[in-house]
């Protein structure tokens, strides 16, 4: 197994390990917040127009299809993304989980955007590992909040923030712990 990928942690990166066959793929597992609100803008333009045109051409067959085939394949294509992930360019989403986790009473901070395909994934990997390691989980949708990402710097999603470090992008729950535990051992000891 090769370096084939990186997530950027604050000014560090952190090389992603995947096989030979997801080197391009790998560096594709994260969404920009500009394209995300692009799509989005779409989206709430062409999709009306295409309902009023049809509507107003008197095509309802076409207008009752659109109505329902549109958001159906969206929604399907976002629950079976994981499935399909590596047929359509993005690589595996596989995740490997981490042979022991160590309590880290830190607050973890999850950055989003609906219709992202990797933060879902994320999400459950920050949920299994809360479960475990005991930190406090703050979830953040940047959909409606343009302002709070350019603020913030943030360009990808799905990002996860632990103090002054930042994880970018599709990151799998062993690279999430460490990014939590390392928080915790780089605070200096308080032991009298």
């Amino acid at each position: 197994m090769g370096v084939v990928g990186r997530f950027r942690i604050s000014e560090m990166e952190i090389p992603v390990k995947n096989s030979a066959t997801d080197s391009e793929a790998a560096s594709k597992q994260s969404c920009t917040v500009g394209s995300l609100y692009f799509s989005w803008i779409k989206l709430a333009v062409i999709y009306p127009a295409v309902l009023v045109y049809l509507g107003y051409r008197g095509a309802w067959v076409g207008f009752l299809m659109c109505l329902v085939l549109i958001p159906c394949c969206r929604w399907a294509y976002l629950r079976f993304f994981p499935r399909i992930s590596e047929w359509i360019g993005y690589g595996r989403v596989e995740d490997h989980l981490p042979s022991s986790v160590n309590k880290a009473p830190v607050e973890v901070t999850y950055y989003s955007f609906l219709g992202c395909p990797f933060c879902p994934i994320v999400e459950r990997r920050l949920e299994a590992l809360q479960q475990e390691m005991g930190f406090t989980l703050t979830r953040v949708d940047l959909t409606l909040r343009p302002q709070m990402a350019a603020d913030k710097g943030i360009q990808s999603v799905p990002l996860v923030e632990v103090g002054k470090d930042r994880l970018v992008g599709n990151a799998t729950t062993e690279q999430l712990a460490r990014l939590i535990a390392g928080v915790q051992t780089s605070r200096p000891s308080l032991a009298v």
